[in-house]
């Protein structure tokens, strides 16, 4: 399973992009969006998010 981000709750600061070892997350439209084929599910983006959009599917 990879995780997926909040649209709605996502404010594009970028914080869980940096975070990220296998660099799966890029903005799209002002959002963040996770790329679930590569995602390793590892969890550090929603370490690091401050809204708690990154989840676990």
């Amino acid at each position: 399973m990879a995780h997926k981000i909040d649209a709605e709750k996502c404010i594009g600061c970028g914080a869980c992009a940096s975070e990220c070892p296998v660099e799966c997350i890029s903005e799209k439209d002002g959002k963040f969006v996770i790329d679930e084929d590569t995602c390793i599910d590892c969890g550090a983006c929603e370490g690091v998010c401050p809204v708690e959009a990154p989840k676990a599917e």
